[in-house]
């Protein structure tokens, strides 16, 4: 929902999600200043310190090229095999400052926001021929600063290139007077020192303009509160429907609890707040596990599935509300309620030893007051 379309202003900060998506599309920041800063001090710095090998290449080509005999000027094989000589031989010389020119314009782009690459960029758009939508661009806020940064770094370099040229018109002036292969090692360190001073000028630009693109990504970016609002439901979804999906699990997970009850060994009751159905298998299990628990109604029909399948009932409340604070469903009882527990369970084993305990259980909870609860563990509701 555009910002337009919705009258509210773009306050939020972009999300990660926004991010992402516009970085898959392209819209990353970048600094073309900064590009060129990194261009021109990798020429610099590779004109003074590569550009004696570089003149020794093409001095090498000449000679080859300016000593060739009269009769193999006439003979076709020999121009094209000093031709293939002379292009290997500059090639060679020149190769490692075409290298360091290509490592520095593709490496330039990724100090500021990584490496990107979209084809989507790449496709046509017919709203790019749309002639009002190019004046907006022109004469927008962004055109406006492009035009003020222009004319910035016109007036910038121009003013650095005129104090350069004042200063070395000595030097230049004096090449004539110097050997050819010194004059030209010579250029090349003149070359380089004009790079480099320059680069130093386009390091103040760039140092204002990588915060302003920054800036300016991060102002593109911004969402309006709306925005930020639709998106949340599409990544985490609407909060009514999530709710829906959370009381459809308790209600899954509570019914996986009741259907655990009829395997209890016990219940213990507080007796009507709290009830805590315990199981407890010699053979396979090292202490008793809590299989349900829960408090008021959810403890009421633990009970009552209880008195339905003949699942025995004992009242002890200390117990009760210590087992439901302390333990977690499915998991093991605490080692400070070992022994009340295990007087619950031997006092459970002797009542089913009873003749006709099963016949003659009406499910009225058993009261079993007198069981050790350390004091870290007593609850009090």
């Amino acid at each position: 929902m555009a910002a337009q379309d919705t009258g509210q202003e773009r306050t939020e900060q972009a999300t990660p999600k926004r991010l992402q998506d516009a970085r898959e599309k392209g819209q990353i920041a970048r600094s073309l200043d900064l590009n060129s800063t990194v261009i021109l001090l990798a020429a610099a710095g590779g004109l003074m310190v590569l550009g004696g090998r570089m003149t020794a290449g093409l001095l090498e080509a000449m000679r080859q090229n300016f000593n060739i005999n009269r009769s193999a000027i006439f003979d076709p094989n020999t121009l094209f095999k000093s031709l293939e000589d002379s292009t290997s031989t500059v090639l060679i010389a020149l190769a490692p400052f075409f290298i360091l020119m290509v490592v520095a314009a593709v490496s330039a782009p990724m100090a500021l926001s990584g490496w990107s690459i979209n084809a989507k960029s790449l496709g046509f758009k017919w709203e790019k021929l749309n002639p009002l939508s190019g004046l907006k661009r022109i004469f927008g806020p962004q055109g406006l600063m492009e035009l003020f940064k222009a004319l910035a770094k016109f007036l910038v370099l121009g003013a650095a290139a005129v104090f350069l040229l004042w200063n070395m018109m000595g030097s230049f002036m004096g090449l004539g007077s110097e050997p050819l292969p010194e004059a030209l090692s010579h250029v090349a360190q003149l070359i380089g020192s004009c790079f480099l001073t320059l680069s130093a000028v386009m390091v103040l630009i760039a140092l204002v303009d990588v915060p302003f693109q920054l800036w300016n990504h991060s102002r593109q970016l911004k969402m309006t509160l709306q925005e930020t609002k639709d998106e949340y439901k599409e990544t985490d979804g609407n909060p009514e429907i999530k709710g829906r999906i959370r009381s459809q699990q308790r209600e899954m997970a509570q019914r996986r609890m009741m259907a655990e009850v009829p395997k209890a060994d016990v219940i213990i009751t507080n007796p009507t707040h709290y009830a805590v159905a315990l199981r407890y298998n010699p053979d396979k299990m090292r202490t008793p596990i809590v299989v349900a628990k829960g408090k008021d109604l959810m403890a009421m029909q633990i009970r009552s599935i209880g008195v339905t399948h003949r699942v025995p009932i004992l009242s002890s409340p200390a117990l009760a509300r210590a087992l439901h604070h302390s333990t977690e469903l499915n998991h093991a009882i605490p080692a400070g309620l070992y022994l009340a527990v295990a007087q619950v369970l031997a006092y459970v084993y002797q009542l089913k030893k009873r003749q006709n305990y099963d016949a003659s259980y009406d499910g009225t909870p058993v009261p079993l007051l007198d069981v050790p609860i350390p004091e870290e563990l007593k609850r009090d509701i």
